[in-house]
């Protein structure tokens, strides 16, 4: 039984795909598998594809760029049961060896809800649920020596595997302390494809012009290849029954994301903000902190936070090299919720103490109770009256002229890279969408007012 056919039993998955509303979904899969076509799929295949010739066979890969809310979770989950229950591989098996439907998700949270859509689509058939020997929180082990894993984005834990099938779900959206690891991960899937000839399936709304989704777009969108295929859809074209209402609401409030999120356009207006090599090259191999010097005049700068939230509360201290000219980070600190705040600024104070400093710099968050928090342990707060987008601009020609030097910590270091800037009618720099940028925050804060001379100054006449 094909995966169409499959969908449209109503004693499999017809319960949940046999309505019209999953027609183009229907004319992708044909697509794919390298199912016969009728005179309408070709119509639909040649709007989602660009191509024009109906593929004569199945593929191996399937590159999806499809809005927001357009059913890419239920279909994953589709594919996902189809590979591990309806394919028995046990012949090109070694003895304990697992063929594995690998279904990868950016977070833990999008992990389990894309294996929600897997066991309500098992929990539809009495003869599948038979066949399920072990069940997890993240796998399902099967009785034909198959079994359907979920994991997060992350190249070391998905080495190893014989797969049948790869899901990369939501690719464009993966990202580890700021750092976008898919073509790492895709790179090391690959072979645990070979073995099995397994799928790869990877699916996401878009986002900026890069990583491995763009790629493939750029690369494959409209092109006759025997191998890769490339769709790209609106949400209204895959997914009529959500309402119009929630998708124009969404373009008049920010027009540039919708079309990303519901439209399916990669952004134009998103861009990197600073290159691996640049950072790199201001990092000092093994430094992580500098004892403080009397004839130094240093700087700390705070990113305050409440401590039951998902920001931790950092500070870093930096000073400026008056010989070299060349701003130096001296310590960072970073706690993570939860935490007693009262608690976390009596460490920071002792720690600015020890380098001198009579008042530190940080941002407005939690108004007055942050700044009597400090004044209480004899540290002056001032609030910065830059933001962050501007700091973060002001950084960015010091560490381009290596007038910086920064510790060897790699978290600070790929939450530097993963900065954006965003060309949009006000251009900002800011992190990418589900990440933190609370350390480097401060320490491009600490750099920044470090490297002025009217802060030097002003430090100064406070040490003295």
């Amino acid at each position: 039984m094909n995966i169409v056919d499959a969908s449209l039993d109503p004693n499999l998955f017809g319960e949940q795909f046999s309505d019209d509303s999953f027609n183009n979904w229907r004319t992708l899969l044909k697509a794919f598998y390298g199912l016969p076509f009728d005179e309408k799929d070709l119509e639909v295949y040649q709007q989602l594809t660009g191509r024009t010739v109906a593929p004569e066979q199945a593929m191996r890969e399937l590159w999806l760029v499809v809005g927001r809310r357009g059913g890419k979770s239920q279909v994953a989950a589709l594919i996902a049961v189809y590979e591990a229950f309806f394919h028995d591989h046990s012949a090109k098996l070694s003895a304990g060896e697992l063929s594995t439907v690998m279904v990868i998700a950016a977070d833990r949270k999008q992990a389990r809800s894309v294996f929600r859509y897997i066991k309500g689509l098992v929990g539809l058939c009495p003869m599948l649920k038979q066949m399920v020997l072990r069940e997890t929180t993240e796998t399902l082990e099967l009785n034909n020596r198959s079994v359907i894993e979920i994991t997060t984005a992350s190249h070391r834990r998905t080495r190893g595997y014989t797969c049948s099938c790869v899901i990369a779900d939501e690719v464009a959206f993966w990202m580890i302390d700021g750092a976008n690891p898919d073509k790492e991960i895709i790179n090391a899937l690959r072979p645990s494809l070979a073995t099995l000839g397994g799928k790869l399936l990877a699916l996401s709304s878009p986002y900026a012009r890069r990583g491995v989704l763009y790629d493939a777009y750029r690369d494959n969108f409209g092109k006759d290849s025997k191998r890769i295929l490339v769709a790209q859809a609106p949400t209204a074209l895959m997914n009529p029954t959500l309402d119009p209402a929630v998708i124009e609401q969404a373009y008049k409030e920010d027009p540039a994301s919708a079309s990303a999120e519901y439209g399916a356009q990669f952004r134009t207006d998103v861009e990197s903000f600073i290159s691996r090599e640049a950072v790199e090259a201001v990092t000092i191999t093994d430094r992580i902190e500098l004892a403080p010097a009397r004839i130094n005049r240093y700087v700390g700068f705070v990113d305050a936070a409440g401590g039951s939230g998902q920001d931790a509360m950092t500070m870093a201290v930096a000073h400026m090299d008056t010989k070299s000219n060349v701003a130096i980070v001296d310590a960072v600190r970073c706690v993570k919720p939860p935490f007693s705040p009262e608690q976390v600024v009596t460490e920071f104070c002792a720690l600015l103490k020890s380098y001198r400093i009579t008042r530190v710099i940080g941002d407005a968050w939690g108004g007055e109770f942050v700044r009597d928090q400090f004044k209480k342990r004899g540290i002056h707060y001032q609030v910065s009256k830059k933001d962050k987008s501007i700091i973060y601009g002001e950084l960015l020609p010091l560490i381009n002229s290596q007038r910086v030097e920064l510790p060897d910590i790699k978290q600070m270091r790929d939450k530097l890279i993963g900065l954006e800037r965003k060309n949009t009618t006000k251009p900002r720099i800011d992190h990418a969408p589900g990440q933190h940028d609370d350390m480097i925050n401060v320490v491009a804060g600490a750099l920044v007012f470090g490297s002025q001379k009217d802060n030097r100054t002003i430090a100064s006449r406070l040490i003295c």
